[in-house]
């Protein structure tokens, strides 16, 4: 009975989808809808940092998803050189925790 019981667990957490970054072609299409294309891409440095220049800076950091996030929305600087990063306060918060977590996801 303890072997089937953990059997179905396991079976169970397999099937469960996982809290993952949505996929790069998702993020990609929404980070075109919100502007963030003009000074960001995934690779390299154009007016703001690559995106995964940010994941592995902030890799480890558990309150790095709410920082991220507050600074998108309200904008920033000194972080990553002179340029300050306006405020992106039309971008739904709901879309800027998911490209957060997307760049997040990326090392």
């Amino acid at each position: 009975m303890m072997k089937k019981l953990f059997a179905l667990a396991v079976l169970i957490g397999i099937s469960m989808p996982s809290s993952a970054a949505p996929d790069q072609a998702a993020a990609m299409d929404l980070a075109k809808k919100s502007g963030c294309l003009a000074c960001h891409t995934v690779e390299t440095k154009l007016i703001g940092p690559a995106w995964k220049d940010v994941g592995k800076k902030y890799a480890g950091n558990k309150a790095a998803e709410k920082q991220l996030t507050d600074k998108v929305k309200k904008g920033g600087a000194g972080v990553w050189g002179a340029v300050p990063m306006p405020p992106n306060t039309a971008v739904k918060d709901t879309d800027i925790k998911t490209l957060v977590e997307f760049a997040l996801s990326l090392k």
